[in-house]
């Protein structure tokens, strides 16, 4: 079940039925929601959820062992092996299987071992992730461990962000478990506004990018020209930001509308006049879990440059092969690391003015996504080849409208972030049917707008 669907209006609309019912009893919401958390989930993978509950069951345990005088270091530990070995397990099992496979095949022992792949589960990353930050921000004190094994299901398995995220961190949810926001109709104008700009980036700028522009480019890179690559790179730039931060603003307004305040998850990250300013405004979620819960334990900004600079570079190739076990990933990761710590060695970002070294940064950092997109090293190899041609056998088509996006997503991250707030507070002060109304007629609006069939999010392989 994914956002943009009819199944998943229907889903939402009787969840908020069943919370307005529950009203102020706590227990009884709390229960209903971690119920429909759990149907939202199954109705992807039934098998998984015995998956998400055993996390669930690890970090809730840990979280009570931890205060334990004798055995609290050694239950972190446990738990922290238990919680990213089964992420690597299913996430790299596949990727080691395939080397050993190609491996014995150039020794002439091929053998045929498909049937021991591993499915990868939606989502395992980002409730993993949720679940160490529990455990972890218990050890340090940050937060109480839960009596109440509900607290930490809800907050792992809560259905708007279980699949793509934002990570959100146990000290920020647990304490809206108990005191959920009261749902205002500044809030719900919110929302609606959050979600209609979700499916407007989701559903018209990402999927019309991908399947008129980048994917046929990205499938055949021999045939393009260094300006139509060049144009299929920067669409799939655009495509990635509005098909990810609209995934975000879907879930950030529906959890606005049960009661639960996050933080926003990208920031006009290609404004950036640095690649650490980019890494600032990218998947703020992510980037910080990775400073809080790797980059910072791993040594951080301690010692000299060549420590500083290993850290980095660790650092960021783990959070290369987090996005997919194989060698462009590595490659991504590795490069941006790379990137940082050149950045930090020359003291910032490039001495330009702002303009010139945003527009250097953006053009880096979709040469970087690259490799990200490519399926394997050859395709990526030939798309840098292609930039550098002036000839192309069978160009995809530069329609207009495409062009449009391109220029429409790349606005979206220059334009004053104030510039809906007037609509928002013309918004709040209609009353809920009119806001309701508002929302259905978006909604409709984009799906008449969208092309059949639904294009998964980007990040759900993730």
């Amino acid at each position: 079940m994914v956002f943009p669907t009819l199944q998943f209006v229907l889903f939402f609309a009787l969840v908020l039925a069943l919370d307005a019912a529950a009203g102020g009893r706590a227990q009884l919401r709390k229960a209903m929601l971690i119920a429909a958390s759990y149907a939202f989930y199954a109705a992807w993978d039934a098998r998984f959820l015995l998956l998400m509950a055993f996390v669930t069951a690890v970090a809730w345990g840990a979280g009570l062992a931890l205060h334990h005088p004798r055995h609290g270091r050694r239950a972190k530990l446990v738990a922290i092996v238990l919680l990213i070995g089964t992420l690597a397990v299913f996430k790299y099992f596949n990727f080691f299987l395939l080397s050993l496979q190609q491996l014995l095949g150039e020794w002439g022992l091929a053998r045929d071992w498909g049937w021991m792949r591993l499915i990868l589960p939606v989502g395992i990353s980002f409730y993993v992730f949720q679940a160490v930050s529990y455990v972890m921000d218990v050890a340090r004190g940050q937060i109480l461990p839960r009596r109440s094994p509900a607290d930490v299901a809800l907050y792992i398995s809560f259905f708007p962000q279980l699949v793509a995220g934002p990570i959100v961190r146990a000290a920020d949810f647990l304490p809206q478990i108990d005191r959920p926001l009261p749902v205002d109709a500044a809030m719900r104008a919110e929302a609606v506004a959050l979600i209609l700009a979700g499916l407007f980036k989701k559903m018209v700028v990402a999927n019309y990018l991908a399947v008129g522009l980048v994917d046929p480019a990205f499938a055949f890179p021999g045939a393009q020209s260094g300006l139509t690559m060049a144009a299929a790179v920067l669409a799939y730039a655009v495509q990635i930001y509005c098909d990810f931060s609209g995934y975000s603003d879907i879930a950030i307004g529906l959890a606005l509308l049960l009661g639960y305040r996050f933080a926003r998850n990208f920031d006009q990250p290609y404004r950036a006049t640095s690649l650490r300013g980019f890494w600032r405004r990218w998947h703020i979620s992510l980037s910080s879990w990775i400073r809080d819960y790797l980059y910072i334990p791993l040594g951080g900004s301690r010692g000299g440059p060549l420590r500083q600079g290993a850290v980095l570079m660790a650092t960021m190739t783990l959070a290369g092969l987090w996005h997919g076990a194989g060698w462009n990933f590595l490659i991504w990761g590795a490069a941006h690391g790379a990137g940082l710590w050149a950045e930090r060695r020359l003291g910032g970002r490039p001495a330009l003015p702002a303009p010139a070294a945003a527009a250097l940064v953006l053009a880096l950092v979709c040469l970087l996504w690259i490799p990200f997109r490519a399926p394997d090293l050859g395709t990526a190899a030939a798309a840098f080849a292609a930039l550098l041609r002036t000839e192309a056998s069978a160009p995809v088509a530069l329609a207009p409208p495409l062009l449009a996006l391109i220029a429409a997503g790349l606005a979206m991250n220059w334009l004053p972030l104030a510039w809906r707030r007037p609509a928002v507070g013309l918004l709040a002060r209609a009353p809920s049917p009119v806001q309701a109304a508002v929302l259905a007629a978006g909604t409709l609006a984009a799906f008449a707008a969208a092309q059949e069939g639904v294009a998964p999010f980007i990040y759900f392989q993730f």
